[in-house]
């Protein structure tokens, strides 16, 4: 059966891999080598060419990865997936491979902390600029900000580490208006939470570390797209360039990304240009972590949301706890957003505001046993941060401001323990931190 005929949860553990061309193996092997055997003079031109389909070097492509690759453009009914060395190569290769020469990303406040800082002070000394909008909650806000050299609208399908969601159709809509594309960091969503292509993303970027891997063991990142954005509509004029490494072999005629691969064109320019030669390669090995996490997504998920509606109700119902960021949460105002966008739900990972000073907080997050004090989400293990100090520390108090980020923030990140040894360690930290502050 093709790919696209399988359910969600048969392609998380089958897709892209076939083990008759894998010497009948059944776990997808690790091709750990550096390179590929040629074969002959007159293959290796082909290859290069790009007139045959085959393997040259670990950098560029490699068959572990492909699966991968291929993978995770099937549970996202994508056409085209490249993955990387972590999260944020897939966020830069993206943006870059967009506002390539110069240009604006249109994008929220609310943004992992290294996405902000990175956008805000890193990118523009490459000529690409970035405008946050004011108000995230209106998309007309973001068609305000386009200007004309913007190259895209940059959104998080489920905010770090607020948990908050946009209204994403709207803000598409707005998007290809503009003709400009849509790019969704689904990371916290995940393929199986949130289905980025059919609420209007282009392009869609992953922190594989996070849920996909799921055991805090392994770095990577993957861009998948679905081959609908028109490239040729004149903002993205590097897309249509000839180049000489795409030439024909027999007349020399260099051709454009567009015409070589012209079901994945994204993906595949970003892999000729910016894997190819910046070399965020993710390993074979890697990969091969990250495809076991993949075939445990669904039922991972499943659990961590349902653990995490067990939290947010035990800390809405707490004293020392002021307030509760999930949409699941009593009056959250993205209770309708979540309802038409995460039908399975929200996301196991979310804020509280800390009822307490700030010594009372440092006895608190010393004082837990069971979760983990890291800087990592999407973990089978459940996790605790200050977010202000830590994943955010490195916006300034206005920056948080306009990410709502406030300083008695707590991000938690629900894992697969059982949900009342989760709420008794919480009540343990709680009551030492405030048994503490009395004595």
């Amino acid at each position: 059966m093709a790919d696209h005929n399988l359910g969600f949860d048969t392609l998380k553990v089958r897709a892209g891999y076939d083990s008759r061309e894998h010497n009948y193996a059944v776990a997808v092997p690790i091709y750990q080598t550096a390179s590929y055997d040629l074969g002959s003079v007159e293959r290796a031109e082909k290859l290069f060419g790009m007139e045959e389909a085959g393997y040259l070097y670990t950098r560029i492509a490699n068959p572990t990865v492909a699966v991968l690759e291929q993978r995770l453009t099937a549970l996202d009914e994508g056409t085209g997936a490249v993955a990387v060395a972590s999260g944020m190569a897939a966020v830069t290769y993206a943006l870059l491979n967009l506002a390539e020469g110069g240009g604006r990303i249109v994008t929220t406040p609310r943004l992992y902390g290294g996405s902000f800082d990175a956008l805000k002070h890193l990118y523009p000394k490459f000529g690409v600029y970035v405008d946050f909008v004011e108000d995230s909650d209106d998309p007309e806000a973001f068609r305000r900000a386009i200007r004309a050299d913007t190259k895209a609208i940059l959104i998080e399908s489920i905010s770090n580490p607020n948990s908050t969601i946009l209204d994403i159709e709207a803000i598409a809509a707005v998007a290809h208006e503009n003709g400009l594309p849509l790019v969704i960091d689904n990371t916290f969503g995940t393929p199986y939470l949130f289905d980025s292509f059919a609420h209007g993303a282009d392009i869609i970027v992953y922190s594989a570390t996070k849920a996909i891997g799921g055991h805090g063991t392994t770095l990577g990142g993957v861009i998948v797209e679905n081959g609908k954005f028109d490239w040729a509509g004149g903002r993205f004029p590097h897309f249509e360039e000839p180049q000489y490494l795409l030439r024909e072999q027999e007349t020399g005629r260099e051709r454009s990304i567009l015409e070589v691969f012209p079901e994945a064109p994204f993906t595949a320019r970003v892999r000729l240009s910016y894997l190819a030669y910046f070399g965020a390669a993710l390993g074979p090995f890697d990969a091969f972590l990250l495809l076991q996490g993949t075939e445990t997504l669904s039922e991972r998920i499943s659990k961590q949301v349902a653990n995490a509606l067990r939290i947010v109700d035990y800390l809405q119902k707490n004293d020392k706890v002021s307030w509760v960021s999930h949409p699941a949460a009593d009056g959250n105002p993205y209770q309708a957003l979540a309802a038409k966008y995460f039908p399975k739900g929200a996301g196991s990972i979310f804020t509280f505001g800390f009822g307490g000073n700030e010594e009372q907080l440092r006895t608190f997050l010393n004082a837990v046993e069971l979760f983990s004090y890291h800087a990592n989400v999407g973990d089978a293990r459940s996790l605790i941060i200050n977010s202000p100090k830590t994943t955010h520390g490195e916006l300034n108090a206005e920056d948080q401001a306009a990410a709502g980020i406030t300083p008695d923030t707590i991000r938690l990140s629900i894992g697969l323990e059982d949900a009342d040894d989760l709420i008794r360690d919480l009540e343990q930290a709680f009551a030492a931190a405030f048994v503490e502050s009395l004595v």
